[in-house]
């Protein structure tokens, strides 16, 4: 099949989103599929105002549609709610071309952090640019639970993947004298909290992996803490099986994709029982889930980190791609 995957989000971002569209895009390739990403990268961009890494694409319509025409796709995917996947939903209803989306990042929880807009308000316009897909696709059950309590409809769960190759268990004694070794990796930024993990009463070390618009207060105000910025592939992972527990602050991910490779690395799970984590996370078994996030942090330190591991063996890159490709809406099918 030829697959259009259509996404606003892209490098230079690294994000949970962009690994999950590589990784199946890459899967479906080596099953023989032609996919064609269209990302800001054709064209000119302005930085989103507080998000200066992601690129918002200025009138990308025209030549969208060229490329649509050209590649004639027997499948499109519109993974996210930007001018690129507006583009390409306004070309999907002109066409009349079925077409399939994703729902990746909790809009309207991020941008009542920053400005005063009812949920109600964001969530109508999200049901608004969802409504005419064949399906949305959602990470976990409690996100398709949640849209559907805000009347979206035909939603299905695409689960993840993690590399098991690349991000595995290694020495996490190497440096016995900053132990124990709590673990954050990701965007810095408010919609992370990362406060509430770096307020936090922890012996031994707290260590933040990524960058973001936060990242100057948090480095001032938590100085104790180490911030080595972004990492990526193999040290990456060093990193992260390095740790003793792994600790997730966030309350409004939809998934938390670095959670399956904490877990992949053998790192246990701290986190609140929230979206994402009460998905991921088997409590008391991968991790532990708690209101009291140092609570949950020091349970996890008594976790036996086989099961992380043995957890995330069970999620694979082919097994997400196969629920991706099998909710995918057929270009053809659709014209008998």
């Amino acid at each position: 099949m030829r697959i259009v995957i259509a996404t606003d989000a892209w490098h230079p971002q690294t994000n949970g989103v962009v690994t999950t569209l590589l990784k199946t895009g890459d899967v479906l390739k080596q099953q023989g599929h032609e996919v064609m990403y269209l990302t800001p990268e054709p064209f000119k961009t302005v930085p989103l105002p507080t998000y200066a890494e992601i690129r918002l694409s200025l009138f990308p319509g025209r030549k969208i549609s060229g490329m649509l025409d050209e590649f004639q796709a027997d499948a499109i995917h519109i993974a996210t709610e930007g001018p690129i996947g507006f583009a390409v939903r306004a070309y999907c209803l002109k066409n009349k071309r079925p077409f399939t989306s994703s729902y990746h990042t909790q809009y309207p929880e991020y941008i009542k952090l920053r400005f005063p807009v009812p949920l109600s308000i964001s969530y109508r316009f999200l049901r608004w640019f969802h409504a005419p897909a064949v399906r949305t696709m959602v990470p976990t059950a409690s996100q398709r639970k949640m849209l559907e309590l805000w009347k979206f409809k035909n939603i299905e769960i695409w689960s993840r993947g993690v590399d098991t190759d690349l991000f595995k268990p290694g020495d996490n004694h190497a440096d016995e004298c900053r132990r124990p070794m709590f673990i954050y990796v990701g965007r810095v930024a408010p919609e992370k909290n990362l406060d509430a993990f770096l307020a936090l009463e922890l012996p031994g070390v707290k260590v933040i992996v990524g960058d973001g618009p936060d990242m100057a207060r948090l480095s001032q105000r938590y100085p104790d803490a180490v911030f080595t910025g972004y990492q990526y592939g193999e040290e990456l992972a060093r990193t992260i099986a390095a740790a003793d527990v792994f600790v997730f602050p966030s309350k409004t991910d939809t998934f938390g994709l670095v959670m399956l490779e904490a877990m992949a690395c053998g790192v246990p799970i701290a986190a609140f029982p929230v979206t994402g984590p009460i998905d991921v996370v088997i409590d008391g078994e991968t991790g532990v889930l708690n209101d009291d996030l140092g609570k949950a942090a020091q349970a996890a330190l008594r976790l036996d980190r086989a099961a992380p591991r043995r957890y995330a063996l069970d999620h694979s890159w082919i097994k997400s791609t196969a629920y991706f490709f099998n909710y995918l809406a057929p270009v053809n099918l659709s014209r008998h």
